[in-house]
């Protein structure tokens, strides 16, 4: 059983940064790609960014490439999203989520384990 804690939300202007990070319980390194995931008010949710076990890969939705970076430090078992030039659509709240797979996958059937969900709200 893996349980991931997220933090690092908040509100911010429209322009600005913040920082994601998603606490695991157990160490992920071995066995599960990470990924993020965001539900818009009103809107299904959709995948943001996933990254490989060993944080050698990535893959963005085209809404955040270039705005938005994933990483992890296995060390720590954690897992962060810089997010840069923020808008208001990329308000939503913001899940982690831990897949037992080798490949970087998209679909969120996939993901076996899910943190709570952090909200993000930017302002105009």
């Amino acid at each position: 059983q893996v349980q991931l804690v997220e933090s690092g939300g908040g509100l911010v202007q429209a322009g600005g940064s913040l920082r994601l990070s998603c606490a695991a319980s157990v160490r992920t390194d071995s066995n599960y790609v990470m990924a993020w995931f965001r539900r818009a008010p009103g809107k299904e949710r959709r995948f943001v960014a996933a990254i490989s076990r060993s944080g050698g890969s990535t893959t963005y939705a085209d809404s955040v490439k270039g705005r938005f970076t994933i990483s992890r430090d296995n060390a720590k078992n954690t897992v962060y999203l810089q997010m840069n030039s923020l808008k208001p659509d990329d308000t939503a709240v913001y899940y982690c989520a831990a897949a037992p797979t080798t490949i970087l996958v998209l679909s969120e059937g996939l993901y076996n384990y899910w943190g709570q969900g952090t909200q993000v709200t930017v302002a105009s």
